[in-house]
């Protein structure tokens, strides 16, 4: 049997109507997107996702749980996939609550379509962006944990502001030591400034973190 190439990414769609699900499929495709449709959001969850951009149009009301339901189970679950929400039968709580949610739209039917195309654009995009910033922070957290104990303990002074004078005065080391502690951290985590070396702390979390070390 011939496997399928994984699409660059992907538009998943949840809705019980069949005609629903096919129209959007064929909407979806005269724009190049590669669509996977699911009557429900029990058959959804017993599929596994190929790890490209993506996001789902979900239709509010379906069979077993519900979509404001699902998007409820999917946070718990720590799934951060943008939603489009799609209904005939809306109102402003249920899209207010929906969207503080971080849904992406939420569109009532009849919708043009180019209103959706453009939801499924801005999810694209966030999903990308999301997805990229997950490999720079693991690459970041694979350099931090180069260095040794005694490097991260400077990190965090560095973080904090101190020249190598008080980190030294801080740590009972001399400055050429604090200077030579410093240089290793650079190299290691592959930063060309302290301004690079900042931002990097800042993505993996680690100015709160390191700061707030006794």
């Amino acid at each position: 049997m011939k496997e399928h190439p994984t699409p660059e990414q992907v538009v998943f769609v949840i809705d019980d109507d069949a005609s629903v699900r096919d129209s959007l499929k064929n909407l979806l495709e005269s724009v190049g997107l590669h669509a996977e449709l699911f009557d429900s959001a029990q058959a959804f969850m017993q599929f596994r996702p190929p790890e490209v951009p993506s996001c789902l149009i979900l239709d509010v009301r379906l069979p077993g749980l519900t979509g404001l339901e699902f998007q409820n189970e999917l946070l718990k679950r720590g799934v951060s996939l943008p939603i489009i929400f799609i209904t005939g039968h809306g109102d402003i709580p249920m899209s207010v609550r929906a969207i503080k949610l971080g849904a992406v739209e939420f569109l009532t039917k009849p919708f043009r379509d180019q209103d959706l195309l453009e939801a499924v654009r801005v999810g694209l995009d966030r999903d990308r962006a999301r997805r990229k910033e997950i490999k720079t922070v693991a690459v970041l957290r694979a350099r931090y944990e180069l260095l040794t104990t005694r490097e991260k303990e400077v990190i965090g002074f560095v973080v904090a502001g101190l020249a190598n004078k008080q980190i030294a005065a801080k740590m009972g080391i001399s400055n050429a030591t604090a200077k030579v502690h410093r240089a290793n951290i650079m190299r290691k985590m592959q930063a060309h400034s302290l301004a690079e070396l900042l931002r990097m702390a800042d993505a993996l979390g680690a100015a709160r973190e390191i700061c707030d070390r006794p």
